[in-house]
């Protein structure tokens, strides 16, 4: 059993994140307001909190979680090798579809960023929607069955 830490969106590529306290997260628009949210593998990105930790750890610096720039932000779970496994927050489910790939920004970030979330699923997870629902931080999260 895990906890949704936060939640962040963008408006746009390269835009700022902005986090939330709730969010209604749809099979149409991913989390809402999110530019990235149109249906696909990668509607949403799931971040975990001791992969976040463990990367700023090998870099030596204590980084916000936004500096990854995924959308949900969670702790209690492994995700490693979690593809076809489904995440359900409150009543809104989603699928896991791939790991998510450090982008350049994390370089620009800090030196060494992008190396150290390559490593062993540490970068997140990317989700598609497969049930919609309201979340809220410190909501449940939980592992259920896969596809």
């Amino acid at each position: 059993m895990g906890t949704l830490l936060g939640m962040a969106v963008r408006a746009r590529k390269r835009g700022p994140m902005h986090a939330l306290t709730q969010a209604n997260v749809t099979m149409t628009h991913g989390v809402a307001q999110d530019f990235r949210g149109r249906p696909g593998d990668r509607q949403v990105t799931v971040l975990t909190r001791e992969g976040w930790q463990a990367a700023c750890q090998e870099i030596a610096a204590d980084l916000p979680w936004l500096t990854r720039r995924a959308n949900l932000y969670i702790e209690g779970l492994n995700l490693h090798e979690s593809v076809g496994q489904q995440l359900q927050i409150g009543t809104m489910q989603l699928l896991i579809t791939r790991e998510t790939d450090p982008c350049n920004r994390m370089q620009e970030a800090h030196n060494n960023l992008f190396e150290a979330l390559a490593k062993e699923w540490r970068g997140g997870v990317c989700c598609r929607v497969i049930q919609d629902g309201l979340i809220h931080v410190g909501d449940r999260v939980e592992i259920i069955n896969g596809y």
